[in-house]
């Protein structure tokens, strides 16, 4: 685990408890939520960009800003224990109706041996003004 303010944490979570991963990013503490939530088999991440404070990576460019955002989500999902094939569900909030074939291949390549149920949505924006796409994952292992 990671706490947002100390760093990585390692501690055992008894059975059945909820184990939370913390990316330490700007908006955690002031909006109430964290990186990913694990309680049993599921694990829920929340929403992930191409955000590094305080800027974003990958210029202005959808495809690879999904590539940024899909590495921060799996990495959650490995942290709690997880992989990529146990992904079962994405949501991808995409500001631009030009930038969704482009998202959708990425989100294609990455996810190609393993297919999850998916949904891609246009948005009127997102938190910083040079994010053009965000997602979200879920996942259940067992």
């Amino acid at each position: 685990m990671t706490d947002p303010l100390t760093g990585p944490v390692t501690e055992p979570v008894p059975p059945g408890e909820r184990e939370r991963v913390w990316s330490g990013g700007p908006w955690e503490r002031t909006y109430g939520y964290c990186r990913a939530l694990r309680v049993g088999e599921r694990i829920v991440v929340s929403g992930c960009t191409a955000a590094a404070d305080p800027e974003v990576l990958a210029g202005r460019d959808a495809a690879p800003q999904l590539r940024v955002a899909l590495d921060t989500g799996l990495a959650a999902i490995r942290e709690l224990g997880g992989d990529l094939a146990d992904v079962v569900r994405t949501r991808m909030y995409v500001l631009d109706r030009a930038d969704c074939d482009a998202v959708g291949a990425v989100h294609g390549e990455v996810f190609a041996a393993h297919p999850p149920a998916a949904t891609m949505v246009l948005v009127a924006g997102l938190l910083h003004p040079d994010m053009r796409v965000e997602v979200e994952l879920e996942a259940v292992t067992g």
